[in-house]
């Protein structure tokens, strides 16, 4: 499990797998130093796998022995490494990170829950929603643009136009991030600061409500949220009050839902969908955004999606699965060579 020490997304997995008996260690590469301490090998009496233990403050395993990967929430290097001057400290990152990375990230046969070069693929905005209007779902019409003139001609043939970034603000000086929601967006309003850097601007939909699913291998998990204001954005109000309804996802969306993990090699992503009608045909489902490490604690379904994580991650017979129960198998990296040896031993420590 990669991630950092206070994470209760990772806690409600850890937990779902201590009770089916799987052995699990924490580990947050983010820790690199006395606090966890490495030593892998790779040559002539190993073979092509990288072998060695690693080790925590609390746990020791050998990496031979790591049948899955949870790459959650780890710790960025840069804290690690932040009380360094400039050159040291991005020297000291980009070692740990193509050493240290570069081995946990290359276990071989191994699942991992996601690949980190996975997650790096699937993250863009605009590669999403190709690949959600390829796979047949509803997508609204998108404009991305720093030009003005493009912008206002936009939202002058739309009506109702939203913004939204591609990404969250990232940390200020006094260390705090910050989101920017999505907004509606009035043609008058657009000036010349549009051609400062990339925006995203969407057509609205005229929803009647949001509906996030959570997929996990073949289990799918969906929940339509309802704000009690009608917010554009329910993230952006009271969470205590929002309302989460379980939904039924039309068979046609479920099956894109899983060409869409696989053609990413991902073992589960949190989609969002904008809701028209009451969410029974599968025209009333448009596909918003995939995020593929997104989070799922805060869902009334948490318990059951903390064990079909556990279970797609404690599975020994994954590889007696066929091709359509394995939407992930781009994650998998290349099994051991015959005469290599097993992985009979769990994890360690």
């Amino acid at each position: 499990m990669l991630t950092a020490l206070e994470d209760v997304t990772a806690d409600q997995v850890i937990e779902a797998l201590n009770e089916r008996g799987t052995t699990v260690v924490r580990v947050d590469p983010g820790d690199v130093g006395l606090d966890l301490a490495f030593g892998f090998r790779l040559g002539p009496g190993g073979g092509s796998t990288w072998g060695g233990r690693l080790r925590t403050a609390s746990r020791e395993v050998d990496v031979e022995a790591v049948t899955a990967v949870y790459c959650r929430r780890p710790t960025p290097y840069t804290a690690r490494f932040q009380q360094l001057p400039r050159q040291l400290r991005e020297f000291a990152v980009a070692e740990a990170r193509h050493g240290l990375g570069g081995v946990l990230h290359g276990l071989r046969g191994a699942l991992y829950v996601n690949h980190p070069a996975a997650v790096a693929r699937a993250d863009f905005k605009p590669a999403q929603l190709q690949r959600f209007a390829a796979l047949g779902l509803r997508v609204p019409e998108t404009l991305v643009t720093n030009d003005v003139e493009e912008a206002r001609k936009f939202a002058a043939e739309h009506g109702r136009v939203i913004y939204k970034s591609f990404r969250g603000l990232p940390e200020g000086e006094d260390g705090w991030a910050g989101a920017i929601w999505a907004q509606r967006i009035e043609a008058d309003a657009l000036d010349d600061s549009v051609s400062v850097t990339a925006h995203l601007f969407q057509a609205e939909i005229p929803k009647s409500g949001d509906v996030r699913v959570t997929v996990v291998g073949r289990r799918v998990f969906a929940q339509r949220i309802t704000t009690a204001d009608g917010a554009l954005d329910w993230r952006r109000g009271d969470w205590d009050r929002l309302v989460h309804t379980p939904i039924a996802v039309p068979e046609s969306v479920r099956g894109a839902l899983y060409s869409y993990l696989a053609s990413f090699g991902l073992v589960f992503g949190c989609f969002d969908f904008a809701l028209t009608s009451d969410g029974t045909a599968p025209e009333d489902w448009w596909a918003i955004e995939c995020n593929p490490n997104g989070q799922w604690g805060w869902l009334p379904d948490a318990p059951a999606i903390a064990d079909a994580f556990a279970e797609i991650l404690s599975r020994e017979d994954i590889e007696d699965l066929d091709d359509t129960e394995r939407p992930w198998e781009q994650c998998r990296s290349a099994p051991a060579e015959a005469g290599e040896g097993t992985r009979a031993e769990r994890l360690g420590g």
